[in-house]
């Protein structure tokens, strides 16, 4: 091989290995802000549970585990709307289940979907 060769591998190399370089420090940067969120979901999720145990009644609790099994979504929409009532005052704690059903009920009329019927 030539001098003129051998200059050539080193600069594909040398710019091959700066590639890499970036490319690890990315998945770094991505992995350390997917950790980061993870972290700040963990920490607003025990914050609701801490609230529910403050706000509702063992059996409202117990019923919003069962609809949390079911419906993830609807259990964190009820638990931030039930928080936010808490913090204006405008619920009486403890939450029985009675008043829960009823929340949940109308929450639920909310998000009901239309069905197809064929004729």
């Amino acid at each position: 091989m030539s001098v003129e060769q051998d200059e050539e591998l080193l600069r594909i190399r040398q710019q091959r290995i700066h590639a890499l370089k970036q490319q690890a420090e990315s998945q770094a940067m991505d992995q350390l802000q997917a950790e980061e969120s993870a972290q700040v979901q963990a920490a607003e999720k025990d914050h609701l549970n801490k609230m529910m145990r403050t706000i509702l009644s063992p059996e409202a609790r117990s019923r919003l585990a069962t609809v949390e099994l079911a419906y993830p979504e609807l259990a964190i929409s009820v638990k931030t709307h039930l928080t936010s009532l808490h913090s204006q005052g405008r619920i009486i704690i403890p939450l029985n289940e009675s008043t829960l059903k009823k929340i949940l009920s109308g929450l639920q009329e909310q998000r009901r979907e239309p069905t197809i019927r064929r004729v």
